[in-house]
């Protein structure tokens, strides 16, 4: 078959036998008189490729995926440098020759596109056996703290789509619940595109779980078992550190079907050494603490997908994700020492009472969650397609507090029994409706509309004794009803596209949203109910420019806004724990983001890159949580906006591999922090330079063994009203493979300290001169060992080992 065309640029698709497109295939082009490798490119998420620039000449093309054979289009003619056209589709058979390709290359960790950075889970082997946590702590824009909290480029404010949908629940709790070994590639869009939801001011987290690419089945069950702890820290319980979880998949030409399940139980030892004081009228009081905080967590899970392709042009998709989650926090705490001074500069001889009291404070929090969708799609003869999807969630959460104030040493003595439940359902549901057409030559539009919903009710129950024989009894000015409601019509237009050396997307997406807060007390004294409502218009904007087939530089800008959580509009304090009270502001307002980047990629020799983006984010109606007293031994823990913040740093990465069996991949994220506001009166001015660096580095001694050490650093960071410490974690891996790479163990040494460093602590300071001062150093288990042992097993058509990051687009 021979191809003649008038132009210079060349575009395809490349699909599998039932016409899915086939991601990451590899598309080579060739001179076909010398059989010169001209370049390659890889497809994107449409299976599509582009070759660009190309000289008059006879040339032919390869197309090739790890467990296909490859397609070889030839004579393929280019008589003119000035159009374009569109080769179709390629389409790829199931080969028998994968153990040769997977001999001869090696996928890289990360892949930049212009939208998104792509990272390749499996090269995480420290996060095997854990969760969706786990994994993403590797990556170079991610840092999470001691306390568990993940930040983007230093914000918090991110969410988190599971295969391309996002979810209304909390975006750590859904990673905590979604195994490690489920999720094929993480993708980081930092500035996304007006096709997307514009919530998140650090941008988007997608997770793509693996599912079938080839016919035939596959299947993996991994099993996790931590040794016991070797720091118990005097804790009240013995730690446990144990879990499994399986993967199955069945495949042929029409149908695609995934399940799995997943139980993980991973406690956490540790203590906390506080001190705080409070000046109330001249006085003093100074009340410092120390004691057990340690975690106890169970995670189960199960996961179910169905594909339906009857034919080319219809796809039709269902999914069910559903899982529980419990995580006790206990937190028994020796106040000694307490006292009060008056004057308050005074001395120990001024002092008016000293008191010892012992704090139990056991906090369970709840998450239980099901998610179901349903997809369909259906391409049109002219290659225009139409994609509905309809997705519902229901999370429950809560879970009650138990906090007793006890006599110390004798702690049959009680001061105060306080109990609090905050049970909280969230029902969600999003329609949407996309359709994609090409109706200019230089470009694909890209048109939408979507509903959303979120009915989420709390009922707070706040109860108190002093005797251990008395009943508890309500306490109506805690208690509280605290019902949200908020709808979001959004409709927007994407054009994407190429030309040459350059790829662009532009678009705008208009949102009207509503919200009401209703708000009712158990004393019968407050019945109110807030409004806020506006209408906002969302661009974004990206662009690339190819300036060799070595490197590429981009831009990019998107508008953002980051919605405030019914807990931080909560205004009825809740009793954390003894020292402190938390509320929220029925007033806040969502913060409004503009980002704006400005990167470079670039490959190097011996298939090494590096890779730099530098980033503005400006933060308006900035939500902190502040602090103020309550009374002389209690802090109020506020969330308020505080005015505006701005961030501007650069975010670096390598791919490095100096010899061949030595690879490293290293990211660091470095910016200036500055908050410019007011709270309370008062001024708030807060800046500083913070970084973070992750550390990846793997050495494989034989064709199935490998060492990887990894290191992830938080530098100190500051806040509203004080700062956060530095926050350190390396960690060893060693994995050998089995029976044919069927069966992989894998030996884990978490929190490396040894008695040596201060790894997994981290203190927290806030504090107002002359009014208080709070610092709390938390210190979490350290030299945590596990083993996981991961069997694989598959048959079908395709006899060949497949590696596992080769399985499928989406779970729903």
């Amino acid at each position: 078959m021979s191809f003649t065309f008038s132009f210079g640029q060349l575009k395809g698709k490349i699909v599998d036998e039932t016409n899915a497109p086939l991601e990451y295939a590899t598309a080579a082009i060739f001179n076909q008189n010398t059989k010169e490798l001209i370049t390659g490119v890889i497809t994107n998420i449409d299976g599509e490729f582009t070759f660009d620039n190309l000289k008059k000449g006879t040339y032919y093309i390869e197309a090739s995926f790890i467990g296909y054979d490859v397609n070889t289009l030839k004579n393929i003619t280019i008589s003119n440098t000035k159009n374009t056209t569109n080769l179709g589709v390629i389409k790829l058979k199931l080969g028998n020759s994968l153990n040769e390709v997977v001999v001869q290359a090696e996928r890289a960790t990360v892949v930049n596109k212009i939208d998104r950075q792509v990272f390749d889970t499996e090269k995480f082997k420290n996060a095997q056996g854990g969760s969706g946590v786990d994994v993403i702590r590797n990556l170079p824009s991610v840092s999470i703290d001691g306390q568990g909290e993940i930040n983007v480029r230093g914000s918090s404010g991110f969410v988190v789509l599971l295969n391309g949908k996002p979810t209304q629940g909390n975006a750590s709790a859904l990673m905590a619940q979604l195994p490690a070994n489920a999720i094929e590639r993480v993708e980081v869009i930092t500035a996304p595109s007006a096709k997307y939801d514009p919530e998140g001011k650090a941008g988007l987290i997608n997770i793509i779980t693996k599912k079938g690419a080839t016919n035939g089945a596959f299947g993996q069950v991994n099993i996790k078992g931590g040794l016991p702890s070797i720091e118990t820290y005097n804790n009240d319980k013995a730690h446990q550190r144990y879990g499994i979880d399986g993967t199955y998949n069945m495949r042929n030409d029409k149908w695609n079907v995934s399940l799995g399940a997943s139980y993980q139980r991973n406690d956490l030892g540790g203590r906390r050494e506080g001190d705080v004081y409070t000046i109330i009228n001249n006085t003093r009081t100074q009340f410092p603490s120390t004691g057990e905080r340690s975690f106890d967590e169970e995670n189960y899970s199960g996961r179910f997908t169905v594909d339906f392709t009857p034919d080319d042009n219809n796809t039709f998709s269902l999914g069910f994700f559903a899982g529980k989650r419990s995580k006790d926090r206990l937190a028994d705490i020796v106040y000694f020492d307490n006292h009060a001074i008056t004057p308050a500069n005074g001395t120990n001889a001024d002092r008016d009472y000293t008191f010892q009291y012992f704090n139990h404070n056991l906090r369970i929090r709840k998450s239980d969650f099901a998610l179901g969708s349903f997809d369909y799609a259906h391409t049109f003869n002219n290659n225009s397609k139409l994609s509905t999807s309809f997705l519902y969630e229901y999370t429950l959460l809560g879970g009650p507090t138990v906090n007793q104030n006890l006599g110390h040493p004798d702690n049959s003595i009680l001061y105060q029994d306080e109990y609090n439940t905050n049970d909280n359902p969230l029902n969600g549901v999003r329609a949407q409706i996309d359709y994609s057409f090409k109706p200019f030559s230089f470009g694909t539009l890209e048109t939408g509309y979507q509903y959303r919903n979120l009915d989420h009710t709390g009922d707070f129950v706040y109860e108190r004794r002093t005797d251990f024989n008395d009943d508890f009894v309500l306490v109506p000015e805690f208690s509280s009803e605290v019902n949200l409601k908020r709808s979001i019509h959004a409709a927007y237009a994407q054009l994407t596209g190429k030309k040459g050396k350059w790829n662009y997307s532009a678009g705008a997406r208009v949102e009207v949203s509503d919200r009401t807060l209703d708000l009712k007390d158990k004393a019968n004294t407050i019945d109110e109910t807030y409004e806020y409502d506006f209408t906002k218009l969302y661009p974004s904007a990206s662009i690339q420019y190819e300036i060799n087939d070595k490197t590429n530089i981009k831009a990019a800008y998107s508008k953002r806004v980051e919605r405030t959580t019914t807990f931080k509009m909560n205004p009825f304090p809740e009793r954390e724990h003894s020292e402190t009270l938390e509320q929220g502001d029925p007033n806040l307002k969502p913060e409004f983001i503009d980002l704006v980047e400005l990167g470079i990629t670039k490959k190097i020799k011996g298939g090494n890159s590096i890779f730099a983006t530098g980033y503005f984010r400006n933060v308006k109606n900035l939500v902190n949580r502040v602090n103020t007293i309550y009374n002389d031994t209690i802090l109020n823990r506020i969330y308020s906006n505080v005015g505006n913040a701005k961030a501007i740093g650069i975010e670096v990465g390598a791919n490095l591999k100096p010899t061949k069996n030595w690879s490293n991949f290293i990211g660091a994220n470095i910016y200036n922090y500055k908050i410019d506001g007011e709270f309370d009166s008062r001024d708030v001015n807060s800046e500083a330079t913070m970084y973070s660096i992750n550390l990846n580095s793997t050495y494989s001694f034989w064709e199935n063994a490998s060492l990887q050490f990894t290191f992830n650093y938080l530098s100190d960071r500051v806040t509203a009203q004080g700062e956060d410490s530095r926050y350190y974690s390396p960690n060893l891996t060693f994995q050998k493979a089995f029976l044919d790479n069927r069966l992989t163990a894998t030996l884990q040494w978490q929190n490396i300290d040894m008695g040596l460093l201060d790894t997994n602590e981290q203190r927290i300071t806030t504090f107002r001169p002359n009014e208080f001062f709070t610092t709390t150093n938390y210190i979490y288990e350290v030299d945590m060992v596990t083993l996981n042992l991961t069997y694989t097993f598959k048959n079908g058509k395709n006899k060949a080992k497949f590696i596992d990051s080769e399985f499928g687009k989406r779970e729903f």
